[in-house]
């Protein structure tokens, strides 16, 4: 064994020296905590469908009225809009982050105490622990027993062993057993500024929603590809003039774009990150909390998560022939002299305190060994679970109290020096001291949030290193329904037994970190959407493995930096609230997706019926983009961000928007071309009359399906959106009214025959789609969906 920290040739700076080489340093930046504003910049700008609306545009103003380029307008606004709000969540989540961020624990004139990274200079004797974060290069100066996982900087999963007078770089975590090392640089010359983003790098996993909007976006690409061709083909076989042309196809492909839909994925993202960053929640992946909507088996550990981090001390119970006085100061000198400190050994030093003393050895503890030694000038101590030291007559009093739900330890000791490597196992011969008994507080709501995710479905599993009897008590105590106990050492190595074994368990005690990966691993083979929650450094490769990580901002800064949502206050009753944020996401985006496919529907049936004839284009660009901002941009804007109720989950998410937009498209793309046709060679009106005709249908339909998406919400909101859609169509008639605007989107007054026709195309449009299922009848209790309006 190593000597413990602190020992050997490197004793640190004192404050003086370090304060005059941070000086001397100068600014070294502020370390980036989330997304950088150019990247928040790039993501809103430089977008496919910017670059075709960009591409659009330049002709437009170039060969066609300028008019007609106010599509570009939605470029400015969409981006602006979108880079406000991902800016404005920024702000939120690096104010928050700082809560969270990693820290240094240096020795310092001889004593050690916490500090910012920032303050780190060369030369620092850094002390570490499980789970610390190596936030700059340098050189082991005493290692015990350590493991360190690097697999950020090789890639490599296994921890590796390393000793003293070995390199470590940052950006690395401690996994095993304690050490210090002296920094030999900093700042730029180390990887110290890519620590925060790069500790996280591997994981940014796309939520359902995501996925299924890229694949809606790909296929729209396509579309508007292909269309755009056999539109342009059309208009070059039939010597069109070069501005009638360029009007068409503009007006044609531009509407063929989702231009917000991107923008407003982003946005709703960014707002629910802002809001929950309010309750105490940093969201590292800003997907996270519509990714957790999605979560139908969540993983947690029983510390810290269902039960309080801290623990007390209840009973000593010393062992025969030992008194109760060498128990108690067995167990105060291993809780005051122990290097790495953890919850128990806090919970022991608080009920017996002791001066520390600096030991020969030491071994740490380790969840994969579940026990610790100290090596004394006059003997060696040892701490760990019942089931891996000797309690010789004290056994079954250990199996009752486990059973109970309280935390058990057994305390042994020995004459021998500490083993040189450090097995599984404690070697044999050890002197059974006694047992110290521990309890665990439950959080407050703990119960409530339990019965809150199996009501909404959600089947919550416990893994924990504790004695299953102890877990599984603690599990039914908070409401969970304890089907199966199970130790970590069954898990089958079959794959199809142990997905059995993942999916028939509910409780798992005495569980190994690759034990809870491996569960978490099974259970995502069987199909499940599987979040972890965790805070210690055995839960890390748990974590890395889930669909989606929760860490507690009280956690290791190992756990902290690979999660993708950080519960500050450390508050397992904030998921519920995740849960409600993630849906309501689900619920909205779901919606408006429909609106602007509806569109993109739309905009293909006229490009195949009368953008191949003969008859002019029954649209201007100008009257798209004023027909799209009343009935898609401005609700959309609203919608997203709104409260809501009714379905939300993303199964076949594609599919459910097709079924909605195309036969929507395609009944109002009937409904307006037949309106416009019949006012061309029927009623004798000239193109811009009929035109207006046109717009007005395809006001009055887009209105109606905002409605009818909305019957399938509570009454109050179906209320609140018809006044919307009421204002919306009053906008409309100002337009038609108001000369200025009139003039400006090429519309003109309506006389009796234009009205007469725009009402009854509409009516006949707007009939088909009710009968169709489109229908704004409002469900009674504000949670059914109304025929195809939610696919």
């Amino acid at each position: 064994m190593q000597p413990s920290p602190g020992a050997g040739q490197a004793v640190g700076l004192t404050e003086a020296e370090a304060a005059r080489r941070l000086a001397a340093a100068g600014d070294r930046g502020e370390p980036a905590t989330s997304r950088s504003y150019a990247s928040i910049v790039r993501a809103n700008v430089f977008t496919v469908f910017n670059a075709i609306l960009a591409g659009f545009g330049a002709v437009t103003l170039i060969f066609g009225d300028v008019r007609d380029a106010l599509f570009l307008g939605i470029i400015v606004a969409n981006s602006t809009i979108g880079i406000v709000q991902e800016v404005r969540a920024k702000r939120a989540l690096d104010r928050l982050s700082l809560l969270v961020a990693p820290r240094a624990r240096v020795q310092r004139d001889g004593s050690s105490r916490e500090i910012a990274l920032d303050e780190v200079v060369a030369d620092d004797l850094v002390l570490l622990a499980p789970g610390d974060q190596l936030i700059a290069d340098g050189r082991l100066a005493t290692a015990n027993d350590l493991r360190v996982d690097e697999s950020v900087l090789t890639g490599e999963s296994e921890p590796a062993r390393r000793a003293a007078g070995e390199d470590v770089r940052s950006g690395a975590f401690v996994v095993e057993g304690t050490g210090a090392y002296v920094v030999t640089a900093v700042g730029a010359d180390s990887f110290a500024s890519r620590i925060t983003g790069e500790a996280r790098s591997f994981r940014h996993p796309r939520s359902p929603l995501e996925r299924a909007i890229n694949r809606l976006l790909y296929a729209l690409v396509g579309l508007v590809v292909g269309l755009g061709a056999v539109l342009g083909f059309s208009l070059y076989h039939r010597h069109v003039a070069l501005s009638t042309a360029v009007s068409t196809s503009s007006a044609g492909v531009v509407s063929l774009i989702p231009e917000g839909l991107v923008v407003l994925v982003s946005l709703t993202y960014a707002a629910a990150a802002v809001r929950m960053s309010r309750r105490g929640v940093l969201a590292q992946q800003l997907n996270a909390i519509e990714s957790l909507a999605s979560v139908d088996t969540i993983c947690v550990d029983k510390t810290g998560t269902l039960t309080e981090a801290a623990l007390r001390v209840i009973d000593v119970l010393p062992a025969p022939g030992v008194s109760d006085e060498d128990v108690r100061r067995a167990l105060a000198r291993i809780a005051a002299s122990a290097s790495a400190g953890n919850i128990t050994l806090q919970a022991i030093a608080d009920a017996f305190p002791a001066d520390p003393e600096v030991p020969v050895a030491e071994v740490p503890f380790s969840s994969r060994r579940r026990w610790s030694a100290v090596a004394l000038q006059d003997g060696s101590y040892y701490l760990g679970a019942p089931e891996r030291l000797p309690v010789g007559a004290l056994s079954r009093v250990a199996e009752e109290r486990q059973r109970d739900g309280r935390r058990v330890l057994a305390i042994a000791s020995t004459q021998d020096a500490l083993p040189g490597e450090a097995d599984e196992l404690p070697p044999a011969g050890l002197a059974p001291l006694g047992l110290v008994v521990l309890a665990e507080e439950l959080r407050p709501n703990v119960r409530d949030t339990i019965a809150f995710l199996r009501g909404e479905g959600v089947e919550v599993k416990v893994l924990s290193g504790d004695n299953p009897q102890t877990v599984a008590a603690i599990a039914g105590d908070v409401g969970i329904p304890v089907k199966g106990v199970s130790d970590g050492g069954e898990i089958p190595d079959n794959p199809e037994s142990r997905r059995q074994f993942a999916l028939n368990a509910t409780v798992i005690g005495r569980i190994s970190p690759e034990g809870k990966q491996a569960i978490v691993n099974a259970l995502h083979d069987e199909g499940r959407y599987v979040a972890m929650v965790g805070d210690g450094v055995n839960d890390v490769p748990a974590l890395k493995s889930s669909r989606l990580a929760i860490a507690q901002g009280s956690g290791t800064q190992m756990a902290r930096s690979v999660s993708d949502l950080v519960l500050i206050t450390g508050d397992f009753a904030a998921v519920p609230q995740l849960v409600a944020e993630g849906r309501r996401a689900l619920r909205n985006l779901g919606r408006v997706t429909k609106l602007y496919v509806t569109k993109s529907a739309f905009a293909a049936f006229l490009i195949l019926t009368i953008g191949t004839s003969s008859d002019a284009y029954p649209l201007l660009p100008r009257h798209l983009s004023l027909a799209a901002s009343l009935t898609i941009g401005i609700p959309t804007f609203f919608l997203a961000l709104a409260p809501s109720s009714g379905p939300w989950r993303p199964e076949r998410f594609v599919r459910g928007v097709a079924q909605f937009a195309i036969p929507a498209g395609t009944l109002v793309g009937t409904g307006l071309v037949c309106g416009y046709l019949f006012s061309v060679h029927d009623l004798d009106l000239s193109v811009p009359d009929a035109r207006t005709v046109a717009v007005t249908i395809l006001v009055a339909c887009g209105l109606y399906l905002v409605l009818a998406l909305e019957a399938t919400g509570s009454r109050r909101r179906s209320t609140l959106v018809a006044a919307m859609c009421a204002v919306l169509g009053g906008l409309y008639v100002l337009a038609l009214i108001v000369p200025a605007s009139r003039d400006f989107f090429a519309l003109t007054v309506p006389d009796p025959g234009m009205v007469v026709t725009a009402v009854l195309a509409s009516a006949i449009a707007i009939g088909a789609l009710s009968l169709s299922g489109y229908s704004v009848t409002v469900s009674d209790h504000g949670d059914q969906s109304s025929g195809s309006a939610e696919g």
